[in-house]
Parts: structure tokens; sequence; C-alpha cells
């Protein structure tokens, strides 16, 4: 009976480390990531800004319910394995620029998507940068310790490159 007292002190001391850990952590973080594709720049735009289409093609994603627009910008929910997450538009300039906002501030984290398309001779170049922030210490450590700041950003452009029948040209 003293090893089971022993092993649950061990995993007790384990997560203690971790969130003290995750306290030494920065609470805001960035990460760039872009890919290349063989379409033109209004085909990624019409990619990227019809949410209701994305269940069919974004990896993971179970559902999109759209919101009433917010100062005249869309607004939606995605459903995923992890839960659902309200987002809003906060710039539109088509055919070169998006930011999402995750719309709910209770939730553990938070942040903007900076979608950035430049047009290249052989197709288009998409940029999508995080500005992410993470309040809770211990998802904080295994943001950035287990899962990675850009896993997100990456299986984004993977599935949009597979729904082009692409091949991913992803790159910092």
């Amino acid at each position: 009976m003293k090893w089971v007292l022993w092993i649950f002190v061990v995993l007790a001391g384990i997560l203690i480390l971790i969130t003290l850990a995750g306290y030494l952590l920065p609470k805001e973080h960035t990460v760039t990531r872009e890919a290349r594709f063989h379409q033109p720049a209004n085909v990624i735009w019409k990619t990227i800004t019809d949410v209701g289409a994305m269940p069919a093609w974004r990896q993971g994603l179970k559902s999109v319910q759209r919101f009433p627009d917010k100062n005249g910008l869309p607004a939606w929910v995605e459903t995923s394995g992890s839960g659902s997450i309200p987002f809003e538009t906060v710039v539109s300039q088509p055919p070169a620029k998006l930011v999402v906002r995750i719309a709910d501030p209770k939730l553990p984290f938070g942040g903007t998507w900076t979608y950035e398309i430049t047009s290249l001779p052989s197709g288009t170049n998409l940029r999508i940068r995080e500005d992410g922030e993470i309040y809770n210490p211990l998802f904080r450590f295994l943001s950035r310790f287990v899962f990675g700041y850009s896993g997100t950003i990456e299986t984004y452009l993977k599935s949009m490159a597979k729904k082009f029948g692409e091949q991913p040209q992803l790159g910092n």
C-alpha cells in the first residue's frame, strides 16, 4: 500500500513542477507558417473565408455554426473533438489580408490568426501568423513542450493542400 502512496506523491510532484514551469513561460507567443499553392489568390481567399465549407476539408473540424455578423464582419463557432470555439473577423481586406480572433475571453487561451495572401507567378503564397495567449500555466507548458505552437497552423495548411490535391509546400 505504501508504493501506491509513493506513486501518488511522485505524480503530484511532477504535476506541480510542470505547473510551476508553466508559470515561468510567457503567456504570449507568436508563430508563423506559410505554404505555396498552385491556385490563384481569389481561390485561396474564398477558401479561408467560406467558413461554412470548412468542415468538408479541414482535418478535425466537425461543424461550423454562423453567428450574426459583428461590426459588419463574419462571426461563427467551430466545433472539433476538442470542443467549441467562437471566432470573429477583425480585419477583412480581400483578397490580401484577413484577421480572425477567438471571441471568448473565458477560454484558457486566446489570440488572433492573421492570413496574408500574396500572388506568385505560379500560384499563391498563404502566410498565417498566430499571436496567441495561453492563460492557464499547465496548458502553457503542454503547448510549449508537448504539442508545439505551430501544430494547428500546419494542420490547417496541410488540409488546404489536400483540398486542392496538392502536396503541402510549407515554409516558415
